[in-house]
């Protein structure tokens, strides 16, 4: 299995895109950024999109991706955006709306869409193209979900966004081919009121959750907000796991 970093950071910044992930050329998890990241033959390429939940700084990029498919002349049949019910709710009614971006479920056609969208079952093991998904529920502001992803031989917990959360690490712990866990951290330790709030992690956080997660895997750190990084960076490489990496933007991580 292989992870591209499209994006790694928490917002928008010179040269720091919002999170996006894409699992062997084909499956994006989350999609804050496609087009500044990847050429337009590579997004071609993209038949699924996990979507964790509706905040714009994990779905600007279906914007421009769909666009790029529906224009191309060669695009797949269509992308499958999927998520639990709530957020694909979300993104029907908000997002791809006609209002904030056309509504490409009935574009070029209705009979022929460039996107098509599909509900998962909550805490439920289902195929997504060539990978296993069980997306679980976890605590964000807004309904939000976690995926445990594997291909039979190799797999990973994303998190999106979420605070200290429970549900997503016993699921996990029950799945024997996890390989690392992609974890949120978003606000230097001084801002845990505006963590607490929005419900998302400082290094703090993080450092209590390690024990709840899948022993001896790798715990790739996302989410940083731009604005924050060195504060938070150097508050993360503090804590005393060798357990802990951020990812690095533009790397493409084996997880074989």
């Amino acid at each position: 299995m292989k992870l591209r970093v499209l994006g790694a950071y928490g917002s928008e910044g010179v040269s720091q895109r919002p999170s996006s992930f894409l699992i062997n050329g084909k499956t994006l998890i989350d999609a804050g950024c496609t087009s500044s990241a990847l050429t337009v033959s590579e997004q071609l390429h993209i038949e699924h999109a996990l979507i964790s939940h509706t905040h714009l700084d994990h779905v600007a990029g279906l914007a421009f991706l769909t666009e790029t498919m529906a224009l191309s002349g060669h695009a797949p049949s269509f992308l499958t955006i999927s998520s639990i019910d709530s957020v694909v709710k979300g993104l029907r009614s908000c997002f791809f709306s006609g209002v904030v971006w056309p509504d490409f479920t009935k574009i070029p056609t209705a009979k022929q869409p460039v996107v098509k969208f599909r509900d998962l079952e909550e805490n439920a093991e289902q195929q997504v193209g060539d990978l296993m998904v069980r997306p679980v529920s976890v605590s964000h502001t807004v309904p939000a979900a976690g995926f445990i992803v594997h291909d039979g031989s190799n797999g990973l917990v994303y998190s999106g966004d979420t605070g200290p959360t429970h549900a997503l690490w016993k699921a996990a712990r029950n799945v024997g081919q996890i390989d690392a866990v992609i974890l949120e951290c978003s606000y230097p330790n001084r801002f845990g009121w505006v963590a607490k709030t929005s419900k998302h992690m400082t290094p703090e956080l993080v450092e209590r959750e390690l024990d709840k997660l899948p022993s001896d895997v790798t715990v790739f750190i996302f989410h940083i907000k731009p604005q924050f990084y060195e504060e938070t960076a150097d508050e993360l490489n503090r804590i005393n796991s060798r357990q802990v990496v951020i990812v690095e933007q533009d790397k493409t991580y084996d997880l074989d």
